[in-house]
């Protein structure tokens, strides 16, 4: 066989193979394998996931969480605060590949750049206005502005935002379909760190003294 044909013969097996696979490797959180797995978190076991608790100690109260039922605090720089209903904070999540967050915001409120590496994020908008949007990998920009009841999707891992500009406070919700979805605020997690100054100066197209200026307002 010519290299030619060998070449064509693995990428024919390939697609088929890629083809073959389960499902579940498509998704954001592999499928579970019981009907639950309530994380038990007391063990110290470190894996790609969670220990499960033992079954004959599940109660309904592992599958209740009242953590989004308060407002957040918004008394801080974005004036918004966002409650995360993750597996580590609603271990009957485990395994189950969603998760929840309320997102508080006072008048004026920013719930920043981010991107959440895991998962696709669902937001409903439950009271006032908010202007929301995601960039895509190409950098063109979706946004509208939602209106109570409304419903906006931000792609797996795509940087989005979201920003008060009704006249009074705003609630929504997000749902993800991960248990653990991560979080990463674009503006902190490069200015934070103690990257090479050059590296943000050509990045960003600014010179070293707004690098320094914009370090010192996350590094308080």
């Amino acid at each position: 066989m010519g290299n030619s044909n060998r070449l064509w013969a693995v990428m024919v097996a390939m697609l088929v193979t890629i083809g073959m696979a389960p499902t579940a490797t498509m998704a954001s959180d592999p499928d579970p394998l019981q009907d639950f797995c309530v994380a038990d978190n007391s063990t110290g076991l470190i894996i790609n996931g969670f220990p499960c608790k033992p079954a004959d100690q599940v109660t309904v109260q592992d599958f209740t969480y009242s953590g989004l039922m308060k407002a957040g605090n918004t008394n801080n720089v974005d004036m918004a605060l966002v409650t995360a209903a993750s597996v580590v904070q609603f271990p009957g999540l485990n395994t189950l590949g969603i998760s929840a967050a309320r997102i508080d915001f006072a008048k004026g409120g920013l719930n920043p750049p981010h991107l959440h590496p895991r998962a696709t994020e669902v937001l409903l908008l439950v009271q006032g206005e908010l202007y929301v949007g995601f960039v895509s990998t190409n950098n063109t920009l979706f946004a509208t502005v939602l209106k109570p009841g409304e419903l906006f999707v931000f792609p797996r891992a795509l940087v989005h935002f979201e920003l008060n500009i009704g006249k009074s406070v705003a609630l929504g919700f997000g749902f993800l379909n991960s248990q653990n979805p991560g979080r990463q605020v674009i503006a902190p997690a490069l200015f934070t760190p103690d990257i090479k100054d050059e590296v943000l100066e050509k990045g960003f197209r600014i010179d070293g003294k707004t690098v320094d200026m914009i370090q010192a307002k996350f590094r308080v």
